[in-house]
This record gives structure tokens, sequence and C-alpha cells, in this order.
């Protein structure tokens, strides 16, 4: 078992306390921290304690770190990140590509010879990035297309005539149609007319903000008005689900599936990747057509992930991805120890409290905000002792 060290990415939506306060640092911090990644990604990867990033580590002995069967399927490479993230303002609204797509937009651009740190690089490295986000405060989220006539309801009820066609469109019989023309009529309209259109819609949601139908909606899309003026993501956020989690709560997007995250804290585990297809509320490149080729047109009836309780003081959040399994653990109280299993590499991140944990090979005590890695050849199972809640990455 080894004790990582995790780089924070300081995106300007990120929370000037969350992690620090998590980690026992001191707040506010001077810059926002957004995001605590713990993983082998090359964007940015975790180190052991004699500096070696967790990248070295794999490369020396694929198979003792990873599995034998998990080289075999994914290559060498750990096939999840873990993350924490802390949003004090919204990120992008965004989607992920399949890994068919993937692979062929970033050979594309590779043959292309666009720079893999471009700002209108799409595609950095060739994989997919399904993803899992479990709130450990109340988390603010918009996750996948909401039933459209719903959103046709929801359109109908501003006095903005401009989107009398998007409402039309919304009500035709086919839904996956009727998705796909909403949004590309949304997301192509002429950036002259955007303006104009965005502040009506603002004043109309702002008017509506309340206790009634939809009320919470329209109070989200005109905080949005504010924040990202004359931004077309305004109205995109419109047509999504608007969830609000409570801590233990999780929800999970698959690839295609457009979401963001507008506040809260939780934590997030993913494939490994960092292909990200922005389609509003940033200043960061937006590729309309790509999004709009990657974007599934369904509705998302219900996008929370409800936990399984897997063995005792053990629970966890299950998909369909092979790549990662979420898992977390209860430790102390009327429970002296708590047994994690899992037999391919995994990291475990404590959240609270003080967690001694024994995988067979060399025992490790975490303090909140620590994380350390447990290679593939230690034991089946890790067991918690001490008083405190930790997570589990690892493959499923």
């Amino acid at each position: 078992m080894e004790l990582l060290r995790n780089p924070i990415r300081p995106y300007a939506w990120g929370s000037h306390t969350a992690i620090a306060a998590v980690q026992g640092r001191r707040i506010p911090t001077e810059g926002p921290e957004a995001e605590l990644w713990m993983g082998a990604h090359p964007g940015d990867p975790s180190t052991v304690e004699d500096g070696r990033t967790l990248i070295d580590v794999i490369a020396e002995d694929p198979e003792r770190v990873l599995g034998a069967a998990n080289v075999q399927r994914f290559g060498v490479r750990l096939p999840f990140l873990l993350k924490v993230l802390a949003a004090e303002a919204p990120l992008s609204i965004q989607a992920h590509p399949d890994a068919a797509q993937a692979r062929a937009g970033f050979d594309d651009e590779e043959s292309e010879g666009v720079p893999v740190d471009a700002t209108v690089r799409n595609y950095v490295d060739p994989f997919h990035k399904p993803e899992l986000l479990c709130a450990v405060s109340e988390y603010e989220c918009l996750c996948g297309f909401r039933d459209p006539a719903e959103s046709a309801e929801l359109l109908s009820r501003l006095n903005v005539s401009a989107l009398a066609g998007t409402v039309d469109l919304l009500r035709q019989d086919d839904p996956s149609q009727a998705l796909r023309e909403a949004v590309t009529t949304v997301m192509t309209v002429p950036e002259t007319l955007r303006g104009p259109l965005l502040d009506q819609v603002v004043a109309e949601c702002a008017q509506l903000a309340g206790e009634g139908p939809g009320g919470a909606t329209y109070a989200m899309a005109a905080s949005l008005g504010k924040a990202y003026p004359g931004d077309i993501g305004v109205l995109l956020a419109l047509l999504l689900n608007h969830v609000i989690l409570q801590p233990g709560e999780a929800i999970y997007m698959p690839a295609g599936n457009a979401h963001a995250y507008l506040r809260g804290v939780g934590v997030e585990l993913m494939a490994a990747s960092d292909n990200v297809l922005r389609g509003g509320l940033t200043a960061k490149h937006v590729d309309v057509p790509e999004l709009l080729r990657v974007l599934r047109y369904e509705s998302l009836a219900e996008p929370r992930v409800v936990a399984v309780q897997v063995a005792p003081g053990v629970r966890e959040w299950q998909t369909p991805m092979p790549e990662f399994r979420l898992s977390h653990a209860s430790v102390g109280g009327l429970r002296d120890k708590v047994v994690l299993r899992n037999g391919g590499p995994r990291i475990l991140l404590c959240w609270s409290g003080q967690v001694r944990l024994d995988d067979g090979v060399q025992p490790l005590t975490l303090l909140p905000g620590q994380a350390a890695f447990v290679a593939a050849d230690a034991a089946d199972s890790v067991v918690a002792t001490g008083f405190g809640e930790l997570f589990q990455a690892s493959t499923a």
C-alpha cells in the first residue's frame, strides 16, 4: 500500500474552502481549488512517497500492479480516475464521447497535427469518460435531457415568442426526433440573435422563479443567466433534468448525456479520460457540430443510482462500466472493522476520522483527505479499523 500525493486543479469555478477543509489546511485558500485528482492520468498523475508517479509505478511491473486480467482488458494503464469535485460556481454543460467516438476523434486530430494542449482540441486522449458522482454535500446538477413534453411545457410558460418554434419541435410524437431538432435549433441560434433572446428568457425565468410549477428550475436558469450573460447554455439548461442530490446520493452519466455540475462537493469516479465536449456556461472552446454529433437524444427519466449494500458497513454504486466501481465504508461505533473486497488495483480515500488500512502487505493510517493506492498483488481484502468513513475506487 502506497500513500499518494495528489494534485489539485485550480479551475476558476472551484471552492476556496471545501478541499482544504477536508484536508485540514488553512481556509480560505489563496486561489480556487476545484478538483483533487487521484490516479494515473497523464494530465496530472498522483505520486508516491519516493517521488515516482503512479504511471511510473505501473510501468515497472504492470501485471503485479494492475493484475494480468486488467492489463489484457485495458492495457498498461489504470482504467479509472478518482476525484473530489468542489464547485462554488457552475461547470460547463458538457457531454463525453463513447469509446469508438473517442478513438476516432483522437486519431483524426492527431493526423491533422492539432497540438494536444491546443484550446480548440476536442479529444486529448483516445478513451471514453462515463462518470459517477456521489454527493458529500447538497449538490445541484443538470443531468441528461428531460422528457421533451415536459420541457415544452416549461418553455411555453415563458412569454418569449421566439421560443414558439422550439416548443413545437419538443411536442413532436417521436421523443428522440423532438430532442434532436429542438437541441439543434437552440445550439445554432445566430450569434446576433442570442443576446436579445437570452435577455428575454432570463427576465421571464426571474419572474417565474419561486414555489410554483418549475419554480426551482426557473430560478436556476435566472441565476445562470446572471453568471453567463449571452451564453446559449442558459437556454440549453432548461431542457435538462434539474436535480439536487443529498449527501450519499449519486448520479451516473454515460456517454452522450448532456450534464453540468452547478454547486456542491462530491466524490467523482470515471473512466480515466479528460475528453470533454462543451455546450455552454463556459468561456472555453465550444464545438457545436461535434457536440451535436456526440449527444444522445433520449430523455433520462432517473439519473440517480441507488447504492447497494454489499457487506457489513460497505455499500457501492454499480454501473455497467467495467473500468470503475465506487464503494463507501463507515468504520467505528458498533463496527470495529470493515472488510473491503476487490481483487484488482484500488485507491482508498479517507473522508473523515482516522482509518487504519491493512492490505496484508503494508498497513497504513489515513487522515481526512489522504488517499492510498493498493496494487492488485495485495490481498483481495483490505481491513479498515478506527473511526471514520472512506471511499474505495476500483475496477468492477
